[in-house]
């Protein structure tokens, strides 16, 4: 009776009463689902309550029609496991899972619908960080020789096209050999990335450096399942761009070199066609100087406009995305 006691002060202790829980024994292939309901039942959270609600039937389902093996139960175990151990904090391979399976494109499109003329969003990717140094409007993100110069510039408005001034910029590529900053193991300081913010005319301008397609990384477990999968690990090239400002929603996007081979066939699934940019060729080398390049010559001009919806304008693009979703 005491064992029974201390067991019962125990779970108080957490909030629990332990003679409101079902009976949970002797399961079986056809009570495990609806037990494991019942245990979660006093959840006082009705939003989590649901969406742990709908995973585990979506889970048990899943090991019901595949008729998953205690073998294939460990492995995936093991891949999750590996996947954790992968994560640094410049490093997020769970991110890099939830890319090259859609979902992170999946979540994106559902939470990030814009209204008419606003632009596009596309997945954040696991390669952005919170150490970017601030740079002055026209100035470098990426230091010398990591690759051929390009200019980027443009204006930052609402839908009718008034601009934004102060809006955050944030901005990060690959280098032009088709690395991030943080995929160096010498990394002393962020590179290829930087924030700034618009004018008040809403323009912005900075110097970077043309982005290269590129693997995304193949030496962790996410590579080694993309290869048992028989798919090809390469991104299209791009510039990533997230921009915020007060009373607009936050917009994460990239846009994407014309031309390049793997546009169609993204790793990760972000391509969007109306975020695809096709950069000039600039001759004129006294404009490479005057732009604040150091070397004379030839660089890549790429002049984009991004238009932020409202957050008002963004729930009610959401909710008519979910309207016409549920018809």
């Amino acid at each position: 009776m005491e064992s029974l006691r201390a067991a019962n002060e125990k779970a108080k202790y957490h909030g629990i009463d332990l003679s409101k829980l079902p009976q949970n024994m002797n399961m079986t292939s056809e009570s495990i689902t609806a037990n494991v309901h019942a245990m979660n039942e006093t959840c006082k959270d009705e939003r989590t309550k649901f969406i742990f609600h709908s995973l585990i039937d979506h889970l048990h389902a899943f090991v019901k029609e595949t008729s998953l093996t205690t073998e294939e139960w460990m492995t995936a175990i093991n891949f999750l496991t590996d996947t954790g151990k992968m994560c640094s904090d410049i490093r997020q391979e769970f991110i890099l899972l939830s890319d090259t399976l859609g979902v992170s494109t999946l979540v994106d499109s559902i939470n990030n619908a814009k209204p008419p003329g606003a632009t596009e969003s596309s997945v954040l990717g696991p390669f952005f960080t919170d150490d970017a140094h601030d740079v002055q409007l026209g100035d470098s993100i990426a230091s010398e020789g990591k690759g051929d110069y390009m200019y980027v510039e443009g204006r930052v408005t609402d839908i009718q096209g008034k601009p934004i001034p102060n809006a955050n910029i944030d901005t990060w590529e690959t280098d032009g050999h088709g690395q991030y900053d943080t995929q160096y193991e010498n990394r002393v300081e962020p590179d290829c990335r930087g924030r700034l913010k618009t004018a008040e005319d809403g323009s912005y301008s900075f110097r970077a450096v043309v982005p290269v397609s590129y693997p995304i990384p193949g030496d962790g477990p996410v590579g080694r399942m993309i290869s048992v999968l028989g798919r090809h690990i390469y991104r299209p090239a791009h510039l990533h761009m997230q921009i915020q400002a007060p009373g607009y929603e936050k917009l994460t996007t990239a846009l994407y070199i014309k031309g390049d081979e793997y546009l169609t066939s993204d790793a990760v699934f972000g391509v969007k066609t109306s975020l695809i940019v096709e950069p000039e060729i600039v001759d004129d080398l006294s404009l490479t100087k005057s732009r604040g390049f150091k070397e004379a010559k030839p660089h890549a001009y790429l002049k984009k406009d991004f238009v932020l919806a409202t957050v008002e304008q963004g729930a009610e693009a959401r909710l008519k995305l979910a309207v016409e979703a549920a018809l």
